[in-house]
């Protein structure tokens, strides 16, 4: 086998909640590329069609399943349902997340912490809980969590600290999943962005360009990433050529982590 056919996909069936946007959609792309057909999961119709189309366009088969995942009771039927009616599923990428509020703690109201904590870590919680176990049963599969730079480190100048807060337990979440399940097979990995430019960031650009460009002189490489600069990572993680990594939280973020 060749280098880069250890990259590839085919035959395999990855399931990924936020997948219809941003870097989602990048990744999903990208591992229908590699030959994985795709389930997408997202609250949005119309956007979710759009990249099943286009991951349709690459040869692959891509599903759309419309839940919000944030919630979890919907979050396990989702999962559940995926098992039974799109299974087996190979790959698990629990990508959807967010910020969403700049409120200050003191400020924050107690039922907007937990929305914001079942969002960014329940979530992960229950698809890895639900999709795993079959990955368990057959001795095989891959885990993908996405992460952030924000669970390593506070960013400047902005509230919402049930991202930062969330996003650190998600890598130790990570970390510990990792270590149980490495006797079957399976391995769990984080990948940790840094700023790119998604359409939450884009609003902040214009709502808060402050915060923005602070954090745009704060990276070394000089620039914001985009969302395609995440795909070729994912499909790193999700194929046999990360076959010996598990537990490993993978920063890209230009080098902001550096300063």
């Amino acid at each position: 086998m060749s280098v880069l056919d250890r990259f590839r996909l085919d035959g395999k069936r990855f399931f990924i909640t936020g997948g219809s946007r941003g870097l989602g959609r990048a990744m999903a792309l990208a591992l229908a590329e590699a030959g994985a057909d795709a389930v997408l999961v997202g609250r949005d119709a119309a956007s979710l069609e759009q990249t099943a189309a286009d991951v349709r366009s690459l040869g692959r088969q891509a599903l759309t399943m419309q839940a919000d995942v944030g919630k979890p009771k919907e979050c396990e039927a989702v999962c559940r349902q995926a098992i039974e009616q799109h299974g087996p599923i190979d790959i698990l990428i629990n990508n959807v997340g967010g910020r969403r509020v700049p409120t200050p703690t003191v400020d924050m109201p107690l039922d907007t912490w937990q929305e914001l904590i079942d969002l960014n870590l329940t979530s992960t919680f229950v698809c890895t809980k639900v999709l795993g176990k079959p990955m368990i049963d057959r001795r095989s599969g891959r885990v993908i969590n996405i992460a952030s730079i924000s669970g390593m480190v506070a960013n400047r100048g902005i509230g919402g600290r049930s991202y930062e807060t969330a996003k650190a337990a998600v890598i130790q979440f990570t970390r510990a999943t990792a270590v149980d399940w490495a006797p079957f097979g399976v391995t769990v990995n984080a990948i940790c962005p840094g700023g790119f430019m998604t359409e939450p960031n884009i609003r902040w650009s214009r709502e808060r360009p402050e915060i923005i460009e602070a954090f745009k002189k704060e990276i070394p490489l000089g620039d914001f990433g985009q969302p395609e600069d995440l795909g070729p990572l994912a499909v790193y993680l999700a194929s046999d050529a990360s076959r010996y990594m598990t537990g490993a939280a993978l920063v890209i973020d230009g080098g902001y982590t550096l300063l």
